[in-house]
Order: structure tokens, then C-alpha cells, then sequence
């Protein structure tokens, strides 16, 4: 690597070049590399937090009754924790492909080619069907709200009772939301989807606070489990209430700061924010059932105006949640249309997968093209009459599968357990260890062009890379009291690439146990949904 030049680069010659230079030379870069993203931090927080959060937030009292307080509790945080870690390893990957051009296939097309069609479609079934199951409880819950809401009774209008009703009319709602080409541009309706989740939560701790419910409380268990079959069927709501990784790339994608600190804190205010709710919607309605809970809380309630609008809150909930489900599939439909076998595309002389990759340095500047930026992937966009017919057809058939079916308990939780574990946990962990192993091309490419842009960042002049730029060099200089000499600057900046090398090598490790883990959870899930039905919440 480039690292010899810096090392005996005097520090005159890195302090040497202006602020102001140094700040146009990142911003040209981060331009190269196609940044265009409009998204704000807040906004990308928001709809990640609204894919997070949906209606298995009001499972979380009874997943406690199982388990007992502690170790609920500990599980919530623990499944926070690897679905986070997951999310975190997809900012990492996004690294290595194209400003804009995130997403599960193109990472498959650099690591997995020939996987790459079936993880899409595991993707694009896992989100159709989640979509399904927020149109059956729509239909299911809107007649309970018009009976809880209509004090002298429905009279003639029955329809307003019938399910079918509700789901075409919700669908009328849903559909010019579905249409909207960008996540970013759902980020309002994932404020009023947020609202409705406070509104539950707040349902639910002033329950608990007024102790309205105490006369209806069984034995609350506070280290004491139900035993290990009830743990099982409960584990998996809780590690399927955080899966959101469907739509990473599509924030990273439109992010408008994709800088590592920027991303890893979107990660990290969803996930947290998440999780706090969890467990307080779970302590606070454990409490107040105790192992008299119920799957769902609000149902527990004694029929009034606050839990009538709770139901109502839940179904404004799934049902802006509806097309953050379909945004993922659409894409994972459009890249599975798209995708052909290798043999056939080396027949057709197209290139290989691995040499027709949307990599990362395929937007660099190279001397061959005189520093332009390659523009190639603008033709992989899909076209508006391809977006229309894919959002059409999804939206058609979930209409019509929601009609005729009432209930996808047994199907979501084997899809769920197979889908959500992908994407959450085995793909994330694969790719990142496949891609960021030390052979790989894409690997040594990054972590030359990250080289290269730090060592331009702090006054460079040549090709060379330096990874540490001006103020950093002067900090080590000055604390070992060499300002004028190079060589105790020398001996930190080694020290600093050792350090950065031992993080790579753990963050390698950890990425391929998370595979594992997720590869554990799946078969746990599926042996559970075999003998124990326990529906995924997302």
C-alpha cells in the first residue's frame, strides 16, 4: 500500500496547504464519487425509525411474560444490539460501490453473482408479504373502531363493517404513496406513523401508572422464566421487531451526508430510539397484566373512547407503513427481472459479473478518461413505465391476496424466519467478509482510494496516500516533543495503521459470526414456527 510515502513525508510538506484548499479538494471528491443525495439526517433517522417500529411493539409485554423481566429485557437490547450491528456492516459495504448505487444485488454482483437472484427474491417475497399482512390488519381492526366510535350503531351502512370495505379503502390512501420514486419523500408520513406509535405508547404507561388494570393482573415474574419452549416462541417477535434492513441502502443511497460518522449515527438514534420503546412499552405493560397478557395489549383494555382511538392509531400505523414495504420489494423485484445467468451473459459478450460491478471505482477519475466521472450506472436506473408496472403489479396483487385470505399467520412466520434473518443478519455478515477480505480487488482499491483522498486532504501534491492529515500529524509531533523532526510523527502514524489494520481484521470477524448467528436464529425460528406457531411482528 501507499503507506511508505507518507511515512517519510516531512510534516512541513503536510501542514503546508490552506484550510479552505483542503475543504474544496474533499468536496470535489465526494462530487466524483456521485454524491447527490437530498435526504436530511433527521429525515433518514425518521423513516428508518418507522420501518423499526411497527405493530409488534404491543407483543413486547407478552414476549416478558415468557421470559421475565430481566431476561426480556436483556434480549431486547441484545437483539438491538445484532440488528444494529447489521445495519452498521451495510454502511460499511456501501463503501465499495457507487455513490447512489447501494443496494443487495450490486453487492451480490461483487460477491455472490450467482446468489444474487435469490437473495432478491427472498427480499422481495419477505416485504410482499409483510405488505399483505398490514392490508389483513386494516381489515381486521377498522370494524372494531367504527363499532367502538358509533355510540347508536351503524344502521344501515353494514358495509362499514365488513373488512373487504376497509382494505379498498385504505388502498385508495396507500397507492399514490406507493408510487413515490424516493424514501425521503415518505418522511412525513412517517412522522403521523410515529405519532400514532406515541400515542400507544403513552396508551399503555398511563394504564399502567393510573393501575386501572391491577384486579386483572396474574404473577409477574422478574428473573423467573416460562420455561424454554415459551422463550423460544417469543424470541423471535422480539428479533424480528428490529428488521429495517430492507430499506438501508435506499437511506444511504439518498442520505445527504453519507460520511461514516454521519451513517453510523442514523444507525444508532433509530435502533436506540427503538429499543427504548421496547422496553418501556414492555415493562410498563408486563406490569400491568402481569402472565394474564394477551399477544396484543390494546386488546386487553376495557372497551373505551382511549383504546377504540388505539386501534385506530395502530391502523394509520401499518397503514403508512405499507409503502415502505413495497419501496424494498419493488427494487428487489427490478433487480431479479434484470438478472442473468453468468453463461448467458458471457455468450451475449457482456462481462463478467465481477468485471461489470457497480464498484466504487468505477466513478474515480482515471487518467485513461482525463478525470471525468464514468456515468454508466445512469443507464441502470429504472425507467418511469418499468416503475409504474412493478408498483402496479405488487399493489394488485396485495390487494387481491388481502381480499381473499384472512390470515398469513403461518406463511409470514416461515417467510419472516427465512427473510428476515437474510437480510438482517446472514447477508450483511457475508458480504462484508466476502468484500472486505484482503485479496479482494474491491478491498485493496478502497483502501487505496481512501488513502489517496486523505493524503489530497492533508496537502499531498503526488499519488502517494497518507492516511492522517494535517492537525493529527502536528498532535503527535508536539506530545512527544518533536515538532521540527519527523521521527516520532513517523512512529505514531505506523502506530495509528497498526491499530487501524487490528479493527479491520476484528470487524472481519465479527461480520462472519453475525452470519452465523443469523444463520442460528433461522433454524431456531423454523423448528419454532414447525411445532410452536409464533408470528413475526415485521
Amino acid at each position: 500500500m501507499a503507506t511508505y510515502a507518507a511515512l517519510h513525508q516531512s510534516p512541513s510538506e503536510h501542514s503546508s496547504r490552506p484550510a479552505s484548499e483542503i475543504s474544496q479538494t474533499r468536496k470535489k471528491y465526494a462530487k466524483q464519487n456521485g454524491a447527490g443525495g437530498q435526504a436530511s439526517w433527521t429525515s433518514s433517522v425518521i423513516n428508518l425509525a418507522n420501518t423499526i417500529i411497527g405493530a409488534g411493539v404491543l407483543a413486547m409485554p407478552h414476549a416478558l411474560s415468557n421470559m421475565g423481566i430481566v431476561l426480556g429485557c436483556f434480549v431486547i437490547l441484545w437483539a438491538g444490539l445484532t440488528a444494529g450491528f447489521g445495519l452498521y456492516l451495510q454502511t460499511r459495504c456501501a463503501r465499495y460501490l457507487d455513490r447512489g448505487r447501494s443496494s443487495f444485488f450490486a453487492l451480490s454482483q461483487i460477491t455472490y453473482p450467482n446468489a444474487a437472484v435469490v437473495f432478491d427474491a427472498a427480499i422481495a417475497v419477505k416485504c410482499f408479504g409483510v405488505g399483505v399482512s398490514y392490508l389483513i390488519i386494516i381489515g381486521d381492526l377498522m370494524p372494531g373502531v367504527v363499532r367502538g366510535l358509533g355510540s347508536g350503531g351503524v344502521g344501515s351502512a353494514v358495509y362499514l363493517l365488513d373488512r373487504r370495505f376497509w382494505i379498498t379503502a385504505f388502498m385508495l390512501i396507500v397507492i399514490p404513496l406507493s408510487f413515490l420514486r424516493r424514501l425521503d419523500s415518505l418522511k412525513y408520513t412517517s412522522v403521523i406513523a410515529l405519532i400514532s406509535i406515541a400515542y400507544l405508547v403513552v396508551l399503555v404507561v398511563y394504564h399502567f401508572s393510573i393501575g386501572d388494570t391491577l384486579a386483572e393482573r396474574g404473577t409477574v415474574n422478574v428473573w423467573k422464566w416460562q420455561g424454554a419452549i415459551p422463550t423460544l416462541s417469543s424470541f423471535p417477535v422480539i428479533v424480528f421487531a428490529y428488521t429495517c434492513h430492507q430499506n438501508m441502502f435506499s437511506i444511504l443511497n439518498e442520505i445527504k451526508d453519507p460520511s461514516p460518522r454521519s451513517t453510523t449515527s442514523v444507525v444508532m438514534a433509530s435502533i436506540g430510539s427503538a429499543a427504548s420503546i421496547y422496553i418501556l412499552v414492555a415493562v410498563t405493560g408486563y406490569l400491568s397484566f402481569g402472565d394474564n397478557i394477551l399477544g396484543n395489549i390494546v386488546a386487553q383494555y376495557t372497551p373505551s373512547v382511549a383504546s377504540t382511538i388505539g386501534r385506530a392509531a395502530i391502523v394509520v400505523l401499518v397503514m403508512f407503513s405499507y409503502p415502505l414495504q413495497v419501496h424494498p420489494c419493488r427494487a428487489s423485484l427490478d433487480a431479479v427481472s434484470k438478472w442473468r445467468p453468468a453463461s448467458w451473459r458471457q455468450k451475449g459478450g457482456e462481462r463478467s459479473p465481477a468485471s461489470g460491478s457497480p464498484s466504487r471505482g468505477s466513478l474515480l477519475p482515471s487518467s485513461q478518461n482525463n478525470g471525468k466521472v464514468s456515468m454508466k450506472n445512469k443507464s441502470e436506473e429504472m425507467t418511469e413505465l418499468r416503475f409504474a408496472v412493478i408498483t402496479t403489479a405488487i399493489i394488485i396483487l396485495s390487494y387481491i391476496v388481502a381480499m381473499t385470505v384472512s390470515s398469513l399467520d403461518k406463511v409470514l412466520a416461515y417467510v419472516g424466519s427465512t427473510g428476515s434473518t437474510s437480510i438482517s443478519f446472514i447477508l450483511p455478515g457475508l458480504f462484508y467478509y466476502k468484500i472486505s477480505s484482503p485479496d479482494s480487488p474491491h478491498h485493496q482499491r478502497l483502501l487505496k482510494d481512501e488513502d489517496d483522498e486523505e493524503y489530497d486532504g492533508s496537502g499531498g501534491s503526488s499519488g502517494d496516500a497518507s492516511p492522517i492529515d494535517a492537525d493529527e500529524g502536528d498532535r503527535l509531533q508536539s506530545s512527544n516533543g518533536h515538532r521540527n523532526g519527523g521521527s516520532s510523527w513517523r512512529s505514531g502514524l505506523a502506530a495509528k495503521m497498526k491499530r487501524k489494520q487490528w479493527r479491520r481484521d476484528l470487524l472481519r470477524k465479527l461480520s462472519l459470526a453475525l452470519a452465523i448467528y443469523g444463520l442460528c436464529v433461522m433454524v431456531t425460528c423454523l423448528i419454532t414456527n414447525t411445532f410452536f406457531l409464533a408470528s413475526p411482528a415485521h
